[in-house]
C-alpha cells in the first residue's frame, strides 16, 4: 500500500518516503509517526495514543514527540505555523488533514461505502401556515442534531460542494443530521412574501415538528445562530444544547453604535445591494474573499457558483437587509441550555467581538476560538479538526 498526498508518496512496506519524485531520508521514529497519522487520518489521534504506538512502554518526553513531529512536517513540506498537512488540536492530539489516496483494496471499499452512505440523503417537504414549501433533509442515523438554516443553502447542490460536503459528512457521523433550506433559497420556495426572524423561527418549528423530534441539540451558523437562540428561548423544553458557529446576536446595522459605524454599515449594505442587482462577478469575488480569505481560488469559485444557483438576486438583497437588522441580544440572556460558541479568530464577515458578546449574554456559555480567517471552515485547514473536535466533545457530554 502506498499513500499519496500533495507531491509525496509514503510506502510503509518499503520504509520509503518520496517527495517530488525524490527519496527523502527520515529517522525511523519520524517515519512511524507519519505512517500512524496518515493511517488514522479519519480522526484526531490523542498524544498518548501516538506515544504508545511509536514508543511503546518507553518513557518519552514531550520535547521528543514535538521534535519528531517537527521533523515529520519538514520532510513532507509542512511546518508548525502553516499546519497544512499535520494539524495540532490543542489539548487533544494531532490529525493528518491533507487529502490522501492509497492503492489498497480497503481504500476502494471505503470509497464505495462512503458513496453508499452519501446516497442515503432523504429530501422531503413541509408547508408553512403562510403557504411556503420548506425542503428538509435527513442524513445519517442515531441521536438527532438539527441545523438551523443559514445564508443561501441548497440541500442538493451542497451535498457535493467543497464548501459544505465535509460539514454534512462530519455532522452525520454517528447521528441523524436534519438540515433544511430557508424560505427564499435552495429547494424551498423562492417566491416568498415575508423574510423575518419570526418567519425563520416558525420554519424551524415546522421542520422539527415534521421530522417528529421531541428533544434535540441545535446548531446555528452565521445568522442561523440568531434563529437557534430565538427558538431555544421559545422552546426551552425541547433544546438540550446549542452550538453557535460564526454567529452573532446583532446584525451590522443593529450593532452600529456611532455615526461612523452606521455610515459604514449602510455603505456596506448599499454596495451589496448594487453588486448583487447588477449580477457583478467582480463583487461576488470580493464577497467570496470576505467569507473565505484563507481559501484558494477554487473554493472561491465553488462558493460563487453555489451562491448564484441558490436563490434570486432580489432575494439576496432582501436577505442582506434582514440580516443587517437582526437583534437577539435581549433573547440571548434567556437561553437556559448549555451553549458552545465557536468562532474564527480572523473572521472578516462576523468579527470575534460578536462571539464575545454572545458569550457574555448567554449564561454559562463556552467560547472557543479557532485559528482561521474563514467564516466557513474548510476541510483542509488546521482549524477544521480543532473546530470539529470541540463540537464533538460538547455534544458528547449529553
Amino acid at each position: 500500500m502506498v499513500f499519496t498526498f500533495e507531491s509525496c508518496q509514503l510506502d510503509p512496506a518499503r520504509f520509503e518516503l518520496r517527495r517530488g519524485g525524490t527519496a527523502v531520508h527520515v529517522e525511523p521514529q519520524v517515519f512511524e509517526v507519519l505512517v500512524y497519522l496518515v493511517t488514522h487520518r479519519d480522526r484526531v489521534v490523542p498524544k498518548t495514543e501516538l506515544l504508545d504506538a511509536v514508543w511503546g512502554d518507553r518513557f518519552v518526553s514531550d520535547s521528543t514527540l514535538t521534535s519528531r513531529l517537527k521533523e515529520a512536517r519538514r520532510a513532507i513540506g509542512d511546518d508548525g505555523r502553516g499546519q497544512r498537512l499535520i494539524a495540532t488540536v490543542h489539548g487533544v492530539g494531532y490529525r493528518f488533514v491533507a487529502a490522501v489516496s492509497d492503492d489498497s483494496p480497503a481504500a476502494a471499499s471505503r470509497v464505495a461505502a462512503s458513496r453508499r452512505r452519501r446516497a442515503a440523503q432523504e429530501i422531503r417537504y413541509c408547508t408553512s401556515p403562510d403557504g411556503v414549501r420548506i425542503a428538509w433533509a435527513s442524513t445519517g442515523s442515531g441521536a438527532p442534531l438539527v441545523k438551523a438554516a443559514n445564508w443561501l443553502t441548497h440541500l442538493d447542490l451542497e451535498w457535493d460542494s467543497p464548501i459544505w460536503a465535509h460539514w454534512i459528512d462530519a455532522l452525520s457521523a454517528g447521528r441523524r443530521l436534519i438540515r433544511y433550506d430557508e424560505r427564499g433559497s435552495g429547494l424551498s420556495d423562492w417566491d416568498v412574501h415575508e423574510f423575518s426572524l419570526d418567519a425563520w423561527v416558525e420554519d424551524l418549528e415546522l421542520v422539527v415538528d415534521s421530522v417528529g423530534l421531541d428533544r434535540f441539540p441545535l446548531l446555528g451558523m452565521s445568522q442561523g445562530g440568531a434563529v437557534a437562540v430565538a427558538y431555544a428561548v421559545r422552546h426551552p423544553e425541547r433544546v438540550t444544547r446549542i452550538v453557535l458557529v460564526g454567529a452573532y446576536a446583532r446584525g451590522r446595522l443593529a450593532r452600529a453604535a456611532t455615526d461612523d459605524e452606521r455610515e459604514e454599515a449602510a455603505l456596506d449594505l448599499q454596495v451589496g445591494r448594487v453588486g448583487w442587482r447588477r449580477d457583478d462577478p467582480a463583487y461576488r469575488q470580493v464577497f467570496a474573499a470576505q467569507f473565505l480569505p484563507d481559501a484558494d481560488r477554487g473554493r472561491w469559485d465553488a462558493f460563487n457558483t453555489l451562491q448564484r444557483a441558490t436563490t434570486s438576486t432580489e432575494n439576496v438583497v432582501r436577505f442582506l437587509d434582514t440580516f443587517a437588522n437582526l437583534d437577539v441580544s435581549e433573547m440571548a440572556s434567556r437561553v437556559r441550555c448549555p451553549t458552545l460558541i465557536v468562532h474564527a479568530r480572523r473572521d472578516r464577515r462576523v468579527p470575534t467581538s460578536q462571539a464575545r458578546e454572545l458569550a457574555g449574554l448567554i449564561p454559562g456559555s463556552r467560547l472557543h476560538l479557532v485559528d482561521s480567517g474563514n467564516h466557513i471552515a474548510m476541510a483542509e485547514e488546521p482549524a477544521w479538526p480543532d473546530l470539529l473536535g470541540e463540537i464533538e466533545a460538547f455534544l458528547g457530554e449529553e
